[in-house]
């Protein structure tokens, strides 16, 4: 399958997943429409992810420890970073180096005008100089694919629904509301139900984005094979050196930092990302045959 193809099926399921996502939101705040002081809470919700949307970048990059790095430090990092912000089109990033011994990296910023790559000191030892630029074009797909915008507006939608859920509760302690067309029971089955279905979608949405990223980032180096390589190394170094990162930051980075769990089972749901042997296999086949090198489509 090319690689428009792979980008096309991932931005629809993306596409569906948000449409699930909204349409989770709007169904349960239609149910609950005649409590009162809804609007409020969904507000609150909708200001906080707002800032988060602008100030998420700066706190991911404080959360990691991360610090920024000049070519005089990082003459390689700095090459691999400006020439593949080149390919994809988009201002060169800034470059950031974590205290990290796990190799990993991640991209963060509100768009391409402000975005940021991190990687961990760990990664510059565990890979090889074509792997680490395969990892830089993973995490400058991010950036080109504009994958922080979705993330920020899936976590508003979830936001929303959460605070919704919250207030149903809170509603409940204090006799519920009359108007309330759902019932006790219903009321109790929408608290749990709807916030947990919320998370679910927003972590498929993470995922589907994963490996958009990854198809993205083997067509801006033009070989699949470095970063294939590159994602097995990460994985064995996260699973064998522990990084101690807030949750809520794991879904940034290119493999979970936290766990060497690979998304068997129901763990899938509540994976924030695809399976790693699922990832590699993909990147393989995009592996032309016989002649052995993508040939870069910009």
């Amino acid at each position: 399958m090319s690689t428009s193809a792979i980008r096309a099926r991932n931005f629809f399921k993306t596409s569906l997943l948000m449409a699930a996502l909204t349409g989770l939101l709007v169904a349960f705040g239609y149910l609950i429409g005649g409590a009162a002081g809804l609007a409020l809470f969904v507000g609150i919700a909708i200001v906080f992810n707002f800032a988060m949307y602008w100030f998420s970048g700066p706190m991911a990059l404080k959360m990691s420890r991360a610090v920024p790095v000049g070519e005089a430090e990082a003459p390689e990092l700095h090459r691999m970073v400006a020439t593949l912000a080149q390919r994809a089109g988009v201002p060169k990033p800034g470059v950031y180096v974590t205290p990290s011994e796990q190799p990993n990296a991640f991209a963060t910023g509100r768009n391409p005008q402000h975005a940021a790559i991190a990687v961990t000191q760990g990664i510059q030892r565990a890979l090889t100089p074509r792997e680490l630029e395969g990892v830089i074009a993973h995490e400058m797909a991010h950036i080109k694919n504009r994958d922080i915008l979705i993330a920020s507006v899936a976590a508003m939608v979830a936001g929303a629904i959460s605070a919704i859920a919250n207030w149903l509760q809170f509603s409940l302690l204090f006799g519920g509301d009359d108007e309330n067309p759902l019932g006790l029971i219903g009321t109790l089955a929408a608290m749990i139900i709807a916030p947990l279905a919320a998370v679910i979608i927003q972590l498929a949405i993470s995922r589907s984005r994963e490996y958009s990223a990854d198809a993205t980032g083997a067509e801006l180096l033009g070989d699949p094979e470095p970063l294939a390589d590159a994602l097995e190394s990460l994985q064995r170094g996260a699973d064998h050196i522990p990084m101690r990162v807030n949750p809520s930051a794991a879904p940034m980075y290119i493999v979970n930092p936290m766990s060497s769990l690979h998304g068997k089972g129901i763990s899938k749901l509540f994976s924030t990302h695809p399976p790693m042997q699922e990832r590699v296999a993909r990147l393989r086949a995009m592996s032309p045959r016989p002649t052995g090198a993508l040939a870069p489509s910009f």
